[in-house]
Parts: C-alpha cells; structure tokens; sequence
C-alpha cells in the first residue's frame, strides 16, 4: 500500500465517531488490534497459538485493577497491561516453542486454561462477575476519558475514543514496522523452511519467543483498551472462546497480510452486533459464513483482493 492509501484510511478513522457509533468503532479497533497482532504470529511466523485470550484478558484485568484499585491514570495502567501480556507471553512462549505443530497449539491452550482458572478464583478479579466499574480516569491527569462533546446534537465520548484510536495507530505501525524489517524477513524464512533458516545460522527459538512476546503484548494492548472503553473485565476475555474468534476474524481477513486480520475483526464484530435478535443461531451463522469463505477465497477476502490487484494489502 501506498502513503496516500494509510493517509485515506487515518482520516477515515479520525471521521469515524461522527458517523458510526463512537463505542462500536471502538470495540472494532480493540478486536482490529487484537487480530493483527495474532497474525504476527501465525501468519508471519507460522505459529498457531489457542491460548492468545490469556494474554488479551489478563491484561484487561491488570489495567482494571491498577486504575480501579490503585487509582493509577489510564495510560499507565495500559502500560502496565501490556507489560503484564509480554511477561507472560514470555513465560508461555519459553515453553510452548519447544513444541511444533498441533502440540504447541495444545500446550499454549492448555496454558491459557490456567490464567482462565486463576482468573476464576483470585480475589480482586470478582470471579464470574468480572471486574466492573472501572473507571476511565484522566489522561496524563489532565484530558477526562469520560468527557462527553456535543456534536449536531449528538453526545461523542471523543476523548476516549482518540486515545484508543491512537493506541490502535501505535500497535499497528508496530507491527507494519516488524513485518517489513530483516526481522520480518527472518520470521518468515522460519514459517517458509524452518530447516533451512537454522542451516543459514539463524537461532530460530530465539525468534520464535521474540515473535511470540510481541504478539502477546500488543494482544494485552488490546485488551487493556477493551477494559477502558467497556470499564470491564470479565472472564469471556480469558475465555478458549475468544482464542478462537481471534483465529477466525484472522482466517477470514487473510492469514499473512497486513489489512486482513483488522478487516475480518471488523467483520466478525460487526456480525455478531447486527445478528443478536437471532440469539444462540448466532454461532452457527458466523460458522457458516466462514465456511464459505474458506472455500471460495482461500487467502481470506483481503488476500484475495491483493492477488486481483497484484499487490499485497
């Protein structure tokens, strides 16, 4: 993509709040986030993590207790969130990589079980309430996250929502920087031939766990900015279940490109809002759209349209 392509799609983020509902955007650029950081790993590195929820809802719970119970502001407790996520990513990665395959997928599943179990029971977390009322705080103890402006008429929650539109700005040129730098390179020469990079001298653990703790922090990046904009942290966010939507918007939007995760978050989100009067039929709508996705573009509708275009999206 071009310069003036990101510059369209920047002011196309700045007007969102006046058009679409400020709160749904910015559950879209949470769940946008927290998709193109798993493809990082999977689609870059070749990784398939089950347990990426860990990482997502143990931050929000970190961020929610530190700005609720602490009464640290919003951008530390954010900090903190997603220096928690990289932690533990760490933790995870150091042993899930010495597995390939299925069994590092069921190691970092079974891994993620755990934070979901010590979730449940400690006690600040409010078990299967959640931690809730978590207040949004003042930004750099001067911008109030709860300031609501009045525009045409109609309450925006503006503050709040910059700061995660800038906070999904940061995590994404993150990640756009690490794909396209040699360390981009080196991890997809590991998802490639594995073999053949360790022939080349490369230490592909120590790139596999390097992968893997920056997945898992800006997974937390995400999660930390759910926690704020929601002032909620619950055991869904630790949940298999959202290890799994996250494997699926990240599939559907095209595994390996740079838009397509963010797109099939966006996809997802957006399904699951306009198909709640369906109830428990939900699930199966959503599976059977991505059925047929599968089958009909098998790079994910964002990889599909970059081979169309000859270019990469």
């Amino acid at each position: 993509m071009n310069r003036y392509a990101w510059i369209a799609l920047a002011l196309l983020g700045l007007l969102a709040p006046f058009v679409v509902y400020p709160v749904f955007m910015m559950k879209l650029l949470c769940f946008g986030l927290f998709a193109a950081a798993f493809n990082l790993l999977l689609g870059y590195t070749g990784l398939l993590s089950f347990g990426h929820a860990a990482f997502f809802g143990g931050a929000a719970y970190v961020t929610g207790h530190l700005v609720k119970n602490v009464g640290l502001t919003p951008e530390v407790g954010v900090l903190a969130g997603t220096l928690f996520a990289g932690l533990l990513g760490w933790a995870v990665g150091s042993l899930a990589i010495r597995r390939q395959g299925i069994y590092f997928a069921m190691v970092t599943l079974a891994l993620a079980q755990i934070v979901y179990f010590v979730a449940l029971k400690l006690p600040f977390t409010g078990g299967e309430d959640g931690l809730q009322g978590i207040p949004r705080g003042l930004l750099f103890g001067l911008i109030d996250l709860n300031r609501v402006t009045t525009v045409g008429g109609n309450p925006l929650p503006l503050s709040l929502y910059y700061f995660i539109f800038a906070l999904f700005c940061l995590g994404f040129w993150v990640i756009h920087r690490a794909i396209h730098s040699p360390f981009g390179q080196v991890l997809k020469a590991i998802r490639e031939n594995e073999a053949r990079a360790i022939s080349l001298g490369y230490k592909v653990e120590r790139f596999k766990l390097m992968a893997f703790v920056l997945s898992s922090a800006l997974a937390g990046l995400a999660g930390s900015m759910k926690c704020l904009v929601f002032q909620l942290a619950s055991l869904t966010d630790v949940n298999w279940h959202t290890s799994g939507e996250v494997v699926l918007m990240t599939l559907l939007g095209g595994v390996g490109t740079v838009l397509g995760p963010p797109a099939g978050a966006f996809t997802v989100v957006t399904l699951q809002s306009k198909l709640t009067m369906v109830g428990p039929w939900i699930t199966v709508i959503i599976g059977g759209i991505f059925v047929v996705c599968v089958l009909l573009f098998r790079r994910g509708f964002i990889g599909e349209l970059g081979r169309l275009l000859r270019r990469p999206l």
